[in-house]
């Protein structure tokens, strides 16, 4: 952040000066690498617009990665690794949801079926549950749901996608694991 102010108003000057003797899309042309610079303020331009793209591209770039790497990292070892109660371990793992059982289901069921096989799988029921368990399974297996104990993580995930998937079905038409598996 020392040399950003600096630099910001540098990169103003040089484009309020080369705009003087270009037309605004001329120097951002030329900033940009996209045409030769026809004039002598623009080769400033041009120059450093050769120096800057790639320069905060690459930057951009790395911090995406970090981030993401940071991210995995985020959870301690003691957390991941961190012995079940007897209660936890004896109970049987649970199962993800079949869709035909929310077809008579709750309000909030029925018009999560309604949005899910009919409007985003077109009434394929074999195609809509198989791609509710890929969504699920694809969901419990994130960072985010981690720390939690299968049965919580299960639950969890399967409230949240319904609730997105309910989103995508009605407002797009689509499902996202069609979408993917284009």
């Amino acid at each position: 952040m020392d040399w950003g102010l600096p630099m910001a108003v540098c990169l103003g000057a040089l484009y309020v000066f080369a705009v003087r003797a270009e037309s605004p899309s001329g120097v951002y042309r030329a900033f940009t690498l996209i045409d030769a610079p026809r004039h002598v303020l623009l080769w400033p331009a041009s120059l450093v617009g050769w120096l800057l793209v790639p320069a905060i591209i690459g930057g951009f770039a790395g911090h995406v990665i970090a981030e993401r790497i940071s991210r995995a990292k985020s959870i301690s070892t003691h957390t991941l690794f961190r012995q079940r109660k007897l209660r936890q371990r004896l109970r049987p793992p649970g199962l993800i949801d079949d869709l035909s059982a929310y077809f008579h289901g709750t309000v909030a069921q029925q018009d999560f079926v309604d949005a899910w096989v009919r409007v985003a799988h077109r009434n394929d029921w074999v195609r809509a549950q198989d791609h509710w368990e890929v969504f699920v399974r694809d969901t419990m297996s994130t960072q985010q749901y981690a720390h939690l104990d299968r049965h919580e993580c299960l639950r969890q995930v399967q409230s949240a996608a319904k609730m997105v998937l309910r989103v995508t079905a009605r407002s797009c038409g689509l499902c996202l694991v069609c979408e993917r598996r284009r």
